[in-house]
């Protein structure tokens, strides 16, 4: 699952939409994700849609990871998308993580989120989801 020292390694932007203080979660991610051999930008919170889009840009990242606690995911996920979708950045991988209800899964889905981790997660199942994803 670790890529050989000479493979290019998967760049991982790690966000917090809205206005959602709790990041250890989305810091556990940061680290798994560090750990298992990807280079990681983690935003930092209450960062708005055009920031997480903008940094995806700038950073050349190939995974964009959402975490969000505060229920706003519908409002703020389909935002982030077209932000992504405005810089040319429609071409990156999608996961969220937080407290999202089973019944919002197909619409996140509909935007392009192909994995949803739920509190419990193990982070080796994210690490896994990512390099199984994403190819260099």
């Amino acid at each position: 699952m670790t890529p050989s020292p000479t493979a290019t390694k998967i760049r991982v932007l790690i966000a917090k939409p809205g206005l959602d203080g709790h990041d250890r979660g989305a810091k556990v991610v940061a680290r798994a994700l560090r750990d298992g051999g990807c280079e990681v930008i983690y935003t930092g919170i209450r960062q708005t849609p055009e920031m997480i889009a903008e940094a995806a840009l700038q950073e050349d990242v190939d995974v964009v990871g959402l975490s969000i606690l505060s229920g706003a995911h519908l409002e703020l996920f389909p935002r982030i998308v077209d932000e992504l979708k405005k810089r040319g950045r429609d071409d990156v991988l999608l996961f969220c993580g937080g407290i999202i209800p089973e019944e919002d899964t197909p619409a996140l889905e509909k935007l392009g989120f192909q994995a949803i981790f739920r509190p419990g997660a193990n982070t080796q199942d994210i690490v896994k989801y990512v390099f199984d994803h994403v190819t260099k």
